[in-house]
Parts: structure tokens; C-alpha cells; sequence
């Protein structure tokens, strides 16, 4: 069944919306049925196969699944439990946890809730100035405003715009607030230059490690917080159709 109630659309249906480009039909990555996802240019009105929400989205498989944001990252309630338990000063090592529950996929959406969380609670833990059960519902509360695919849509990979929504919290920013304010455009910037930096196609994990490795310098630099850092190296490159092999910073692989 497809997400309008019609049969899945064939590509000379959408031939003039459908990007036919190398990359954007991905292997074995439907939540509902394994098939490859599709792009579209444009949004068109879906149907969410778990939910039953329609809403507008640009992402959906070739047999016509579409799996909302929401139900993509359900389970992501578990984050704020295993968040106020940690210890760890290292977020690289509470995101490792994050992505070992079964809410979180290869790629999604949740990474631009779980990079933000695992900052808040590192830097609480290195002694950062953090009323983290408040943080943590906030944080969750803006990450899931940041749709899947933002980093190809938008020119903002939600995992970058996590560490500046880290910063604004950290710093009590709002849109009247004058150093917070800078603090929290500077640290989405200098993550998303650290992103843009590697290229695409994108990767949830790769780019999330990306915007933590520049959230701990910066919140050295700016707040006195030393976080801890430690060597990243990818083990999850198999899981990803689109891994960039020795061009990712973090990858053990030689292709």
C-alpha cells in the first residue's frame, strides 16, 4: 500500500520530480520492508505505514513506504533515563550508548536529539554549569523540530544544528540575549564547517562525530569545561550503503 492510497507510483509517474542521480536510491533501508529509499525533488502529501499521519515529506522507498520522523525515532524517551545515569565526561562514549539502543538507526533523525543530550550530560559531568533534567527535556523538545534529511534539504545537518542547540542551552540564549546568542550561531557554524568540510553523501554517525569533536573545543575555549576526547574509529561501516571509506575521518576501513 502506498502512503496516498494509491498504488506505489512507478518512476515515469514522478519522472519529473524524482532525482535520478547516482546516490539517491539507498539499498536496503525501509524501515517497513528493507527496500532502497528515493528522493524526490519536491514534497508530496505521504502516509506514514505505522502511524497513518499524513504529512508532506520528500523521502519514501521505491514500493511507496513512508515512515514519519516520529515513528522513525521511537524509543527516543530512553535517551533522558541513560543521560541522567551517565558518569562519563566523554560524549563521544554516551552517543556510543545511545546508538546501541534499538531506537536508533543507522541513519535518522534521533541523531539530531542524541548529539545535543550527549553533550549536555558530558559537560554536566566535567563540571559545566547544567540543570540537566530540564536541559534534557528541552533538548529534546527543539532536536525533534529538526526533520530527517535536513542536511541534504536544508544545508544544515541536523547533528551540526544539535551542537548549536547544545550551546543555546548551556548559554540560556534566546533571540534577545547578546553573547549567548553569538555563542550558539558560532557553534552550529563551526560544526557544520566540519561537516561540510568531508562532503557527502551524508552519515548520521560520521557527522555526528563530526559536530561533538567541534562542540568539545569550543566549549573549552568559550565556557572552561574540559570535556574528555578520545580516538573515534568507525565500526558501522557496513551498515551504510553510502560509507565514503578512507575520505571519512574516522573510518578503519581501506576502501
Amino acid at each position: 500500500m502506498s502512503n496516498s492510497g494509491n498504488p506505489p507510483a512507478q518512476p515515469e509517474d514522478y519522472q519529473n520530480i524524482f532525482v535520478r542521480a547516482k546516490g539517491l536510491i539507498m539499498k536496503n533501508e525501509c524501515l517497513i520492508c528493507k527496500a532502497p529509499l528515493e528522493y524526490l525533488e519536491r514534497d508530496i502529501l505521504m502516509e506514514c505505514a505505522l502511524c497513518r499521519r499524513r504529512e508532506s515529506s520528500k523521502t519514501r522507498c521505491v514500493k511507496g513506504h513512508y515512515v514519519c520522523d516520529e515513528c522513525h525515532a521511537g524509543g527516543m524517551d530512553r535517551i533522558v533515563g541513560l543521560c541522567l545515569a551517565e558518569t562519563s565526561k566523554d560524549p563521544v562514549e554516551i552517543l556510543e550508548k545511545m546508538m546501541a539502543l534499538p531506537f536508533c538507526h543507522m541513519h535518522g533523525p534521533e541523531h539530531h536529539v542524541m548529539v545535543g543530550a550527549a553533550l549536555l550530560a558530558a559537560c554536566k559531568n566535567a563540571g559545566g554549569d547544567v540543570d540537566l533534567p530540564p536541559a534534557l527535556a528541552e533538548m529534546m523538545n527543539r532536536g525533534k523540530k529538526v526533520p530527517g534529511g535536513s542536511c541534504g534539504f536544508w544545508g544544515a545537518c541536523g547533528a551540526g544544528i544539535s551542537a548549536g542547540m547544545f550551546v543555546a542551552i548551556l548559554s540560556k540564549s534566546t533571540p534577545l540575549t547578546e553573547e549567548p546568542f553569538a555563542l550558539s550561531h558560532r557553534m552550529t557554524a563551526r560544526a557544520l564547517e566540519a561537516i561540510g568540510k568531508i562532503g557527502g553523501p551524508r552519515c548520521c554517525k560520521r557527522d555526528s562525530y563530526l559536530a561533538l569533536q567541534a562542540a568539545i573545543g569550543f566549549v573549552k575555549e568559550h565556557f572552561g569545561v574540559e570535556m574528555i576526547q578520545k580516538k573515534i574509529l568507525c565500526t558501522r561501516s557496513a551498515q551504510n550503503n553510502q560509507c565514503i571509506g578512507k575520505r571519512c575521518p574516522f573510518s578503519g576501513t581501506t576502501r
